[in-house]
């Protein structure tokens, strides 16, 4: 082999080592949000008070039945929004408990920057573990969720946007979204994250739902893609 051939094919095989062995570099819009969030968090330590690892906001809709119809997106009304375990107990304390909620109603906790919309672009991809409960044991399975969520415990915390409870006539479903619906190792884990969190009974069934799927057939809960 001539030198100069030799000397290009040492440059390309650099190149897919370089290619794969090295960390991807983060974005700099993902560095100036940490910047951001860490910023936040050191001035709530010298305000005295306990920063949650990530801003939430609590979004509420109501859908009157029998009333015109609107847009699911118009429908959609930020309550609050909370950033330290002492403003999280000011919001929650205040809440109407999920049996004192009119039927359909839906309450969504998700992450700041992310809006409970299929379309949102950190939805997009992703999808939602879905769980039903009656109606009487409903209230304490979305706290514990609430607080799990909080609290930063779920495995694959990063890959969770936020979760929602649906009070429906006959029971109330809590679902837990997630970024990307195509890594299976990641779905499965969060799965029996949930499970080990709110220490399900064997009894009850979680289903998977892409958001793809959701925004073919115009439906949250119904054609589910996997169960387990």
């Amino acid at each position: 082999m001539e030198p100069a051939a030799e000397k290009r094919e040492a440059e390309q095989e650099e190149q897919q080592h370089t290619s794969h062995d090295e960390p991807a570099v983060p974005s700099a819009d993902e560095d100036e949000m940490e910047a951001e969030e860490n910023e936040r968090r050191n001035r709530e330590v010298k305000a005295g008070l306990h920063p949650l690892r990530r801003k939430f906001v609590l979004w509420y809709t109501r859908r009157t039945p029998g009333a015109r119809s609107q847009s699911y997106e118009d429908n959609i009304k930020k309550i609050v929004d909370f950033s330290t375990v002492e403003s999280f107990w000011v919001c929650y304390c205040h809440l109407t408990r999920p049996s004192s909620l009119p039927s359909p109603t839906d309450l969504h906790l998700f992450k700041e920057g992310i809006r409970p919309l299929w379309e949102d672009p950190a939805n997009r991809s992703g999808g939602k573990w879905i769980i039903r409960f009656k109606k009487a044991v409903s209230g304490r399975y979305w706290e514990d969720l609430v607080l799990v969520l909080v609290g930063d415990q779920l495995d694959y915390s990063d890959d969770v946007c936020g979760v929602v409870l649906s009070v429906r006539f006959n029971e109330d479903i809590l679902s837990v979204w997630n970024r990307n619906a195509s890594d299976h190792q990641a779905v499965m884990t969060l799965r029996d994250s949930i499970k080990r969190h709110l220490k399900l009974p064997h009894s009850y069934l979680m289903e998977y739902k892409p958001h793809d799927a959701s925004l073919r057939d115009n439906s949250s809960y119904r054609n589910t893609w996997l169960r387990g």
